[in-house]
């Protein structure tokens, strides 16, 4: 069985194993299940998150200790009327232009959050690439491939796992594209 390994709020690691279905405990969201079924390694960071933060990623980056390039934020799209999920660098914005190229679409725009929080299944500010109610085509920035492992959303505000970019890619059969600036 694979071992994951999780990190609390006051730093302490654990080993375990969730393959089998057991991934779902106290704690346990979509994602951390989806990661557990699959058998992949992953870390998970919980921070106390506050409500009134403007960055929801700059606030993980801190809390986290580790440098906002290396965390990554979930955004829904429109592109030319399906939605579709980019995970691009909290340090930068997307851009929706080469979103659209990515997946071969015209245009693109950011998706009505209800329409985002209803199909993900996540409320704004903790929706994971990982998880979802139903499973959109996802684009991974580029820039995740020039870390070891990137932070994405675990499924809420103030939990955060940490796991290798490909890892993130082959669970949400992402395509790799420089879909962020800035």
């Amino acid at each position: 069985m694979a071992k994951k390994k999780q990190k609390n709020t006051t730093g302490a690691r654990e080993a375990h194993s969730d393959k089998g279905g057991g991934g779902r405990r106290a704690g346990g969201t979509p994602a951390t299940v989806a990661l557990a079924a699959a058998g992949t390694a992953y870390t998970l960071h919980a921070y106390e998150h506050d409500p009134a933060t403007p960055s929801y990623g700059e606030e993980a980056a801190e809390a986290l200790g580790v440098t906002p390039d290396r965390v990554f934020k979930t955004l829904v799209a429109d592109v030319d009327g399906e939605l579709t999920v980019a995970v691009v660098p909290v340090a930068g914005q997307l851009d929706l232009k080469a979103l659209a190229s990515a997946v071969g679409g015209k245009r693109a725009a950011m998706a009505d959050p209800a329409a985002a929080e209803r199909t993900t299944g996540y409320v704004r500010g903790g929706i994971s690439p990982l998880g979802q109610r139903k499973r959109l085509r996802t684009v991974l920035d580029s820039s995740a491939s020039e870390h070891a492992t990137i932070c994405v959303s675990a499924g809420r505000r103030g939990l955060e796992v940490e796991l290798s970019p490909a890892d993130l890619a082959a669970l949400t059969a992402a395509v790799l594209a420089p879909i962020g600036r800035g």
